[in-house]
């Protein structure tokens, strides 16, 4: 509840600081403090279980360690993409302190989606996160790409809220107790009729799309490259895995008694994002792209802890989101301070930047799943989920099959880095020390998770 009250308040502070601040670099500063707070106000009712608000929320929204756990890692990853990238936000467009706003409204709508526990907050939460980020997508006015990619996820998203209320429209019409609460829709206790079938599967269709999981992921691609790179940062970090925390919540939630019913349409889904985002990463020169199709692979990976839906599958969804938000975000940082973006803007950084090219192939081996970092420790922890979960032993093997694909590419980018001739003088970095300084303490920070992966998970049990 802190996170919540406190991200839609600041993203109000932000709007009236627009108005206010003359300076354009003032606004990245006012926002690191507002995100500190947050993450400080969470951790107390992580810790305490009590809210500095006392709403009577007649149990709409219910939080747990593992919600909050979760929102924590989701605001810690904020900060991190605030300070790696807070000046470059600057070079979007004049409104500086608008584009922190619209951020900081996302972020109330990821706690909700996490925490939600009716299907109109569900609905309300997805909502929150997707129409502030239709804005950012398109912020950059003279890109004709950016204003592609905000109208193609405009009229996509739009398509996929549709499809999402006329499930929900199902499900209550379906359901004896007349209820949105997700408690009460009581699966596996009464006959499941045609209706609740059919409001199941357009709810599956539609988170499917939120999370750009096969084949509802076209989308991605073209939104990630065309948004501007700080914003493709946060939308394929926290909004992708704070859509997966909603898409397990409400399916363990709601429909976890019949789970075994709906399994085989998780398995699909699963091997099918697998399949393509893997394949089609490795055509990639755009080194953008290739990220934007390794989080579809990503994401993949992720849908096996819907598949198995058992506690290890909701230790290992906490350790990914961990994992991946810090790998992507601190690679996207990388980028974002490059003129080319091709697999050969990276050729022979590490001569010119060695401390960066360490990093980031640190960051590239965690995606991987290389053992000591807290990529690896995401990819097992999901992989023995499924194996404790039973009878999909196979999809196991297809998951490391795809992972050893998924070395190919990435390492493409590291053999650019450390085997290839140095870059010319016009595709430098525009990097200072204090850059450097928080790439190299973001890429220990993988390395320490992935030895005492216990720092993270402990959260969740406490």
């Amino acid at each position: 509840m802190n996170a919540i009250v406190l991200t839609a308040f600041w993203g109000v502070v932000m709007m009236f600081a627009g108005a206010f601040l003359k300076s354009k670099s003032l606004p990245k500063y006012l926002a690191i403090a507002g995100i500190i707070i947050v993450f400080l106000a969470n951790a107390i009712e992580l810790k305490t279980q009590t809210s500095f608000f006392n709403i009577d929320l007649h149990n709409m929204i219910r939080t747990d360690s593992f919600n909050l756990t979760f929102i924590a890692v989701a605001v810690a990853a904020t900060f991190l993409l605030f300070i790696l990238n807070g000046k470059d936000f600057e070079n979007i467009g004049i409104h500086v302190s608008e584009y922190f706003a619209l951020i900081f409204f996302i972020l109330c709508g990821v706690a909700l989606s996490a925490t939600f526990n009716t299907l109109l907050l569900m609905f309300l939460g997805i909502e929150i996160i997707s129409i502030p980020l239709y804005i950012l997508s398109g912020s950059e006015k003279k890109n004709l790409k950016s204003n592609e990619a905000a109208l193609k996820y405009l009229l996509m998203g739009a398509f996929s809220t549709g499809i999402m209320l006329m499930g929900i429209a199902f499900i209550y019409g379906a359901n004896e107790n007349g209820s949105f609460f997700i408690s009460n829709i009581n699966l596996g206790a009464q006959p499941i009729s045609p209706m609740f079938v059919v409001g199941l599967v357009f709810l599956l269709v539609s988170m499917s799309f939120k999370v750009s999981a096969a084949p509802f992921h076209f989308w991605a691609p073209d939104v990630y490259d065309g948004a501007p790179m700080v914003v493709t940062s946060f939308m394929a970090t926290v909004v992708k895995v704070a859509a997966f925390i909603a898409f397990i919540r409400l399916f363990d939630n709601a429909f976890g008694k019949i789970h075994t019913q709906w399994q085989n349409l998780i398995v699909v889904i699963t091997i099918a994002t697998l399949l393509i985002g893997n394949i089609t990463a490795v055509f990639q020169q755009s080194v953008k792209r290739m990220l934007a199709y390794s989080s579809i692979a990503q994401a993949g990976f992720m849908m096996l802890a819907l598949l198995s839906l058992n506690d290890k599958g909701k230790e290992g969804i906490i350790i990914y989101s961990a994992a991946y938000s810090l790998a992507t975000i601190g690679l996207f940082a990388v980028l974002v301070k490059m003129k080319d973006y091709t697999i050969d803007g990276f050729n022979g950084m590490a001569k010119k930047y060695p401390a960066i090219a360490v990093s980031a192939a640190i960051f590239l081996f965690s995606l991987t799943g290389i053992p000591l970092t807290i990529g690896f420790q995401a990819k097992f922890m999901m992989l023995l989920s499924v194996i404790e979960a039973g009878g999909y032993f196979w999809v196991v093997i297809i998951a490391v099959l795809f992972a050893a694909v998924s070395a190919f590419y990435y390492f493409r980018i590291i053999q650019a880095m450390f085997f290839k001739p140095a870059l010319p003088d016009e595709n430098s970095l525009a990097a200072g020390k204090s850059f450097k300084i928080i790439i190299v303490i973001t890429a220990i920070l993988i390395i320490l998770l992935g030895v005492y992966p216990e720092l993270l998970v402990g959260w969740i049990y406490s």
